[in-house]
């Protein structure tokens, strides 16, 4: 049973930083991808980044890459995003997801995944 918890999102004037953790209920992430998705208001849903558990091989959004760096934490057993040099549209909900049988090439499609957080928000202020 997976059950995404997600805590850090909040206001931050542009340039500053944000760490957003993913944790599923105190359990492994196991083999998983674990990827962290936004949306803004009147916008679709967009993806920003991934990690397969297992091998920490990591996706990003072109538009995040560079100022994000999504990260693993095994002794929390949390997935971290990193969010550095933050712009004013970035602001969005973000949301932490979990694909339990990934598939290649699949990673930045929110499809596929089966497992969602309740999103937190992420505001940044010019």
């Amino acid at each position: 049973q997976v059950q995404l918890v997600e805590s850090g999102g909040g206001l931050v004037q542009a340039g500053g930083s944000l760490r957003l953790s993913c944790a599923n209920s105190g359990r492994t992430f196991s083999s998983y991808m674990v990827g962290w998705f936004r949306q803004a208001p009147g916008k679709e849903r967009e993806f920003v980044a991934s990690i397969r558990w297992n091998s920490a091989i990591r996706y990003y959004a072109d538009s995040v890459k560079g100022r994000f760096t999504i990260l693993r934490d095994s002794a929390q057993n949390t997935v971290d995003l990193q969010m550095n040099n933050l712009r004013p549209d970035d602001t969005a909900v973000y949301y932490c997801a979990v694909d339990v049988d990934p598939r290649p090439n699949r990673e930045t499609e929110g499809k596929e995944y089966d497992f969602w957080g309740q999103g937190t928000q992420v505001t940044v202020s010019s």
